[in-house]
């Protein structure tokens, strides 16, 4: 078997209040309606397209995230959508489906490489814009969880927030006692301290947030 991941451009009520925004949606389709996950600092935006075009039923808030039941499944208010292809080439979707920066990310299982390339071929012909996140072939289940790979736990930090969060990392500044400042870090990096503490609080965020789930 193979799994894939993959990013894919398109317009939805999920993907467009991603694009630029610190935000992240993850979807559990019911059929009937979408279960989703919304983190991040942009979430009054996401909810409020979400709330036009698709609908909510309910929703529980917490600080910077929010979970969501919505009033019909995003599948019926579009022309394509992932499965079709999947099924095509007989691929499996692995729940949940992930927005974020504009971008729709998949991870598909395949029973062969084969497949994998017929099913990125129909996709680009159909002038979808596609980017290989990661491609692994999967000989050894694990135990605890068959099909996670670390790609899966780590969030995708921007450029910026990389750049930031390395250079603390390697000046010290997570060091007990630190080794360095936020201060010293805007210096080294050409920006002002608050720029240095905003990428880097984004950055833990979205870190904490993706590996809460697998701390128990």
């Amino acid at each position: 078997m193979y799994e894939s991941t993959f990013a894919i451009s398109d317009s939805s009520a999920y993907t467009e209040p991603t694009d630029g925004a610190d935000c992240r949606i993850e979807l559990w389709c019911n059929d009937h309606a979408d279960l989703l996950y919304v983190a991040g600092s942009a979430i009054e935006s996401v909810l409020s397209q979400v709330r036009s075009d698709i609908g909510i039923d309910e929703c529980v808030r917490g600080d910077g995230e929010a979970v969501v039941i919505t009033s019909s499944c995003l599948k019926r208010h579009e022309t394509t959508y992932i499965e079709q292809y999947l099924e095509r080439h007989s691929c499996l979707f692995l729940p949940p489906l992930r927005y974020e920066d504009g971008k729709k990310h998949c991870r598909i299982l395949a029973l062969d490489s084969e497949s994998l390339t017929a099913l990125y071929t129909d996709l680009v012909e159909d002038q979808f814009e596609i980017d290989v996140l990661s491609k692994r072939e999967i000989d050894i289940p694990s135990r605890s969880s068959p099909l996670l790979s670390l790609d899966e736990v780590l969030p995708e930090l921007t450029d910026r927030q990389q750049e930031v969060l390395s250079r603390a990392i390697e000046s010290g500044y997570y060091e007990l006692p630190r080794e360095t400042t936020t201060e010293r870090l805007a210096d080294e990096l050409g920006v002002n301290r608050r720029t240095v503490e905003d990428h880097l609080r984004r950055a833990e965020r979205k870190l904490v947030t993706s590996l809460r789930p697998h701390l128990y």
